[in-house]
This record gives structure tokens, C-alpha cells and sequence, in this order.
């Protein structure tokens, strides 16, 4: 703090000496008129000869004055004021200054497109259906809070409402309800019911494009990003499940995102980003109990970090501070969630209770995993492993395993460095000093990865949804096979130059066929897989048909329905009912409502009051098909739906008489 200046000094500054008195001399000349104030001495006639040089003198400094002034340039004119850019220069401008973003949400916006454009083709999973029906209800409570908000704020009105579904956060099923509201009912942007629901886990996918592009753009290049972009939209189960009005992609989302903001909180500082981190965190909280799991990474990243300064700071005060951004996640983070889900506003810490026993204590589905179907735990501890290599491009993977090899290079090496300072003594390697990363980006990245795999190596832990589980994992993949891109680019470019000259337009168009010749394969592995999203695997594997054969899943949740709806619509008889097995009924009836199948049919419960009967394919479905040839007294099928001759469903149909 500077130190205040001397009160003397500021009197003396603002204290001005009066003017002197003038002198006897002075004075008298300001009293004389000004003709007579003249100090030189008085005039002394001159000759005649003295007068010419006076004169021509005279003339010369004229003369001298008139040159002087022609040599002096004209005296400029003031300059107009610049014009403002106009409307193209400032777009380019401002295009310049927003790239990253604008590259980002351009991957996004392409393909929440390719998602609308496929999702009327798509059947309705079991879980989708219950979600429906829960955003119905969450629609009335919504047109209540407008109608009449303090009513819609009694426990009367929000128990029979929130309770449908409580076992799962409110965002996901609230935009549901939202979006369905705007873009169906009011704006009429959507005519399915189901794609105003389904389009916001469509905008989630775009934001999961857009956060993945932007995380490897700022961590290691603009390539890099491009290529996690693809990387991720390019997995044939991502893409399955970026249509549905599930929560499984929204996680991968705000997973993804949480983590990048914290990560920007380290990086940039500041209470703003701590506070996003924290809202963020609580968005994420309030989408799937996967948020559950995130204090793992931040907390060892946070304490690698900051662990020097955490030690110093509390050897001084005895006080351990905390980084801001943890602060703020574990204080804004709970109050959002209970704020967005009003189930919670009643009874809240005993319905929380119950939201926590519900996953932790859930159910164990069935899944089939190389042709035995568990029922049960402990769950084989090779199925995440099999099944990422199984269902996740293999240049993918080709190209993270590159990059996570340079990443935990680079992380190893600042640990020798550092164990090597604090022992005093270097190591062998690495002989340089590696680039320091004060936010410690490779840690956090691996870290992100480890804690959504690590839980399905357990034995207990449930693994009925399949890849689903862990597709959080998957955006972290896609940002070290950017990275691994980046390295084989690199060796490609210098083998290049060696043969030919690359100038800006030549390299670009290098880049682009590298990228073609990479994802190619990817690219049409995940448009043929749809809309059988859930039974394709990857060609290393032998694609649809050697999943088949090795005994992995080949569907769940009954979606596959819809895609009977061709040979119903010409084979299927007005009035005839039809056991539509594993799909739900919520389902079946959004199928009928939106006629994606004909609507004369009707549905029922069992083989036994039904004239067409389905089975789809799954292990442990087996025992239906031996029941309906016990009620149908045939096994004939009417009918086999395939993709790339594999079974996906069977149709029966009841034989005349024969009830």
C-alpha cells in the first residue's frame, strides 16, 4: 500500500507565493503609455549609404521570406474518419476469432441432421417407452407451473406427477416434456411425438461432438480434435443409442463436459469458470448417478495439482485450502440437483435415500457374453474389454492406443523428473527436462477413462445394458486417438516431403484422403448398422454374423419391432392380434399411434391369445420359441427378419383351427 504524501507538501502545493512588488523602475514603466515602453536606445540619424544597405538588406529578407513560403507544402487537409468494416469484414473477423467453436458445432449440427434423418426408422427400446410416459405426465405439471405457479408448487401437485420414474434425475425427462411441448405441440417442427422426445438426447450427442472437438483442439491440435470428433460419432453404438430418449448418451455429454470445464478452471483460473464447473457438475448430477463417480477424478487430479501448495499453505496456517472449482462443485452441485427435480423438494433426504438404494442395490439383468447368458454375478471380467474391442472401430482403437502410449510417455517422464528433484539425484531418463503441463491434462484424461471403466471390472457390478454402461469412457478414447492421428500425420507428412513438394493446398488435400482411407471403414460399418445398431461388431470380428457366432448380445430392450413393419403391412390381416414379446407396452402403443406399423393391428400379452406371435432373438428367449410351436403346433416361421443373414426376429402365425 503506497504511503499517503506529506499534508506540508500538499498545503505547500496548493498554497501559490504572492507576486513580488514591482520596482521603482518597473513600476514606472507600467504606468507609461505603450508607444513609450520602448527599452531600445533612442534612433541616431544615419547617412545616405548606410540607409541603401539598409534597404537592400530589407529586400533580401523579403526576398529570402517569399522563397521560404513557396518551398512550404500546402497545409494538409484533415483526413475523413475510417469507415466502419462493413457486414463481411467483420463476419470474417469475428469467424476468425470464434474457429474452434464454429468447427465444433459445425461436426454437431451435421450430425444431429444424419440423427433426425435416421430416427424414423428406428424402433422403440423397453426403457424409451417408460421415459415417454413420465414426460407426459411431467408436460401437465409444466402447463400447471405456467397456469397457475403457486398450485403447481404444493405437495398435492408434484408427488402424483414426480413420482413416475422417480428412480432416475428429472433433466433429461424434463426436456423431454419441454421440447415436446415447444416443437410438437406449439412450433409444429416435429409430427412424431417421439422425435420432439427423442431430440433433445439428439442435441446431447451434438454437445458431446462439440465438447470432445473442443477438449483435444485446445489440449493438442485442431486435427486432433476433428479427428475425436469422428472418432466418437463413428462407433456404430453410439450412434445406436445418440437416437434414443434414453439417458445414456446425455451422460457421456455432461460427463464429458464437466470434465472439460473443470480442466478449464485449472488452466485459465478465475471464479467464473469455478462456478460453471460447479453448475455443471450439478446438470450432471441431475442426468444419470454416473455423476456419482466423478469426485474420483477430480479429487487425485486436484490433489497432484495442488498438492505442493495445499502442503505449504497448511504447514503455515494449519488450514488445508481448497481449489475453487471443487468448492463450488460441492456446493452448487447438490443444490442443483435437488433444485431440478421436484420429487426431491418433499421428503428429500429419505427420497434420496431411496434414489441411492435403487443403483446401488439394482437389479442384475441378464447378458449374454461368448455364448453363455448370465443371470447373475459375478460378471465375467473380460466382458468390457471384449466388448469395446468387439463394437469400437478397430482403427479407433488403433489410433488411441498411439496416442495413449505418446500420453503416458509424456506423464511418465514428468514423474521421473520430478522424483528425480526430490531425491536430488536424475534418473536415467529422460535426460531433458520434459514440457511442464501445469494442469496436468494427460493425468486427467486417463484418470476420466480409468473411472468410467474401473467399475466393470468388478465382479458385482451389473452389466446388463451392455456398452452403454461405460460409454462415458468412449469421449476420452476419441480425444488420444486425435492425438495419435496427430503422430501418424506427422511421420506421413515427412515421407512425403522427401518425395514431393507439399504447399498448402497439396497438404490439405493429404490430410483429407488420410482421413478418408482411416475412417472409411468406420463410416460405413456404422451406416449399415442401422437400424441394428445393438447387433453389429466390427469386421476384425467377423461384423453382425461373427458376433453372432462368438455368442455376443445380439439385441435387447425389443426395439427391433418396427423394422417388421414391411412385411405387416402386407402380410398382416385388419384385426389380428400380435404378441409382441419384448417390447414394452408404452412402446407398442407409440408404434401404433405414430403408424409405423399397422394400425389395425392389436397387441397382446401372450402366445396364447394371439394370431401372429414374435421372438426376438436373444439366449435366454430360447424357451419362447418352444412355447409358441407348442401353442401353434408348428415351428414353421411366417416370417425371418435378418441383418446380413443373422436372425433378429421370428414371426409365427397361428394355423386356422388351431386355438
Amino acid at each position: 500500500m503506497s504511503e499517503r504524501p506529506n499534508d506540508e507538501d500538499d498545503e505547500r502545493e496548493r498554497i501559490t507565493e504572492p507576486p513580488a512588488a514591482p520596482r521603482e523602475d518597473d513600476a514606472q514603466k507600467l504606468d507609461q503609455p505603450e508607444r513609450e515602453r520602448n527599452t531600445d536606445p533612442p534612433s541616431v540619424p544615419r547617412d545616405d549609404d548606410a540607409q541603401k544597405q539598409d534597404q537592400a538588406a530589407s529586400q533580401s529578407t523579403r526576398k529570402t521570406k517569399k522563397k521560404a513560403a513557396a518551398a512550404e507544402p500546402p497545409p494538409k487537409e484533415p483526413e475523413p474518419p475510417a469507415k466502419e468494416p462493413d457486414l463481411g469484414t467483420r463476419a470474417r473477423a469475428w469467424a476468425t476469432s470464434n474457429t474452434d467453436p464454429l468447427i465444433g458445432g459445425g461436426i454437431a449440427a451435421v450430425y444431429v441432421a444424419w440423427l433426425l434423418a435416421t430416427a424414423r426408422s428406428l424402433g422403440f427400446s423397453r426403457d424409451e417407452g417408460f421415459y415417454f410416459t413420465a414426460a407426459y405426465d411431467y408436460k401437465r405439471w409444466f402447463a400447471l407451473l405456467a397456469d397457475a405457479p403457486i398450485k403447481a408448487l404444493e405437495r398435492t401437485s408434484i408427488d402424483p406427477i414426480w413420482q413416475n420414474n422417480h428412480e432416475h434425475p428429472a433433466l433429461m425427462k424434463s426436456l423431454f416434456a419441454l421440447s415436446h411441448t415447444l416443437l410438437h405441440d406449439r412450433f409444429k417442427v416435429f409430427e412424431d411425438d417421439s422425435t420432439a422426445f427423442r431430440f433433445p438426447g439428439m442435441l446431447m450427442m451434438g454437445l458431446a461432438l462439440f465438447v470432445t472437438y473442443l477438449f483435444a483442439a485446445r489440449a493438442f491440435s485442431r486435427r486432433a480434435g476433428v479427428i475425436a470428433a469422428i472418432t466418437l460419432g463413428l462407433m456404430p453404438n453410439v450412434f445406436y443409442h445418440a437416437h434414443l430418449a434414453c439417458f445414456d448418451v446425455p451422460i457421456m455429454a455432461m460427463w464429458t463436459t464437466c470434465i472439460y470445464v473443470y480442466w478449464r478452471s485449472e488452466k485459465e483460473g478465475g471464479l467464473s469458470w469455478a462456478l460453471l464447473a460447479g453448475i455443471v457438475y450439478g446438470l450432471t448430477l441431475e442426468t444419470k448417478h454416473n455423476a456419482w463417480m466423478l469426485p474420483a477424478v477430480f479429487l487425485p487430479h486436484a490433489l497432484v495439482v495442488h498438492g505442493r501448495a495445499i502442503s505449504r499453505h497448511a504447514a503455515k496456517s494449519s488450514r488445508i485450502p481448497i481449489p475453487t472449482s471443487l468448492v463450488a462443485m460441492a456446493v452448487l452441485g447438490p443444490a442443483l440437483f435437488v433444485l431440478l427435480w421436484p420429487w426431491l423438494w418433499n421428503d428429500t433426504l429419505p427420497r434420496i435415500q431411496e434414489y441411492v438404494n435403487f443403483h446401488v442395490h439394482h437389479d442384475y439383468y441378464n447378458i449374454e457374453f461368448l455364448g453363455q447368458t448370465y443371470f447373475g454375478p459375478p460378471s465375467p471380467r473380460s466382458y468390457m474389454p471384449v466388448m469395446i474391442a468387439a463394437t469400437v472401430p478397430t482403427i479407433s482403437l488403433v489410433l488411441f492406443a498411439i496416442g495413449a502410449f505418446d500420453r503416458a510417455r509424456a506423464l511418465l517422464a514428468r514423474l521421473a523428473w520430478w522424483l528425480g528433484e526430490a531425491w536430488g539425484r536424475m534418473l536415467a531418463w529422460p535426460k531433458a527436462a520434459p514440457e511442464k503441463d501445469r494442469a496436468q491434462t494427460d493425468l486427467l484424461i486417463f484418470l476420466a477413462i480409468a473411472v468410467a471403466l474401473g467399475p466393470f471390472v468388478l465382479p458385482r457390478t451389473p452389466i446388463f445394458g451392455g456398452t452403454k454402461h461405460w460409454i462415458t469412457a468412449y469421449p476420452f478414447l476419441a480425444i488420444l486417438a486425435g492425438r495419435g492421428f496427430d503422430l501418424v500425420w506427422a511421420r506421413l507428412a515427412l515421407l512425403l516431403e522427401k518425395r514431393t513438394t507439399l504447399d498448402a493446398t497439396k497438404r490439405i488435400a493429404a490430410q483429407v484422403v488420410v482421413v478418408a482411407c482411416c475412417f472409411g471403414g468406420a463410416l460405413a460399418t456404422t451406416v449399415h448398422s442401422h437400424p441394428f445398431g445393438l447387433s453389429a461388431y466390427v469386421p476384425l470380428f467377423g461384423g453382425t454374423a461373427g458376433g453372432a457366432d462368438l455368442g455376443l448380445n445380439r439385441q435387447f430392450w425389443g426395439f427391433t419391432t418396427e423394422s417388421l413393419a414391411p412385411w405387416l403391412a402386407a402380410n398382416a390381416k385388419p384385426g389380428e392380434t400380435l404378441y409382441f414379446m419384448d417390447t414394452a407396452w408404452p412402446s407398442w402403443q407409440r408404434l401404433i399411434a405414430e403408424k409405423r406399423i399397422p394400425e389395425t393391428l392389436r397387441g397382446v400379452s401372450s402366445p396364447a391369445e394371439a394370431e401372429l406371435s414374435i421372438v426376438h432373438h436373444e439366449q435366454h428367449i430360447n424357451e419362447v420359441d418352444y412355447n409358441i410351436w407348442t401353442e401353434y403346433r408348428s415351428s414353421t416361421p411366417a416370417y425371418v427378419l435378418t441383418h446380413d443373414g443373422v436372425p433378429i426376429i421370428t414371426v409365427y402365425r397361428r394355423a386356422r383351427g388351431h386355438r
